[in-house]
């Protein structure tokens, strides 16, 4: 296995440790779809799995602009949520996110 599918040994150990539930719970996915990935049949953003994996399981981080040092699957959590006139950190992530290197499908 190459060092690149790391991330999936560390999620299939998770899962086979913890259970399909609470692994899902922990990278903040469905049961279905940590199924599906490891089993080969994941036809959704492969990538961004990998980097909620990376993030909830495997500790990496990223250096936000807007909020600092911060787990990989927080950043892709904060990514995920609605803007929020009345949240100055959402007002700020709204306008620096888009064109951030940690965005989701950025390459």
């Amino acid at each position: 296995m190459s060092h690149q599918d790391d991330w999936l040994t560390v999620l299939r150990e998770h899962r086979d440790a913890h259970g399909n539930g609470p692994t899902a719970a922990k990278i903040k996915y469905s049961a279905t779809t940590v199924s599906q990935v490891l089993s080969g049949k994941y036809l959704g953003d492969i990538k961004a799995i990998k980097q909620a994996v990376e993030g909830a399981l495997m500790g990496m981080t990223v250096d936000c602009p807007v909020i600092g040092d911060l787990p990989r699957n927080v950043c892709l959590d904060y990514q995920r949520r609605s803007f929020a006139a009345t949240n100055h950190v959402r007002v700020a992530l709204s306008r620096a996110c888009p064109t951030c290197k940690h965005r989701r499908g950025a390459a």
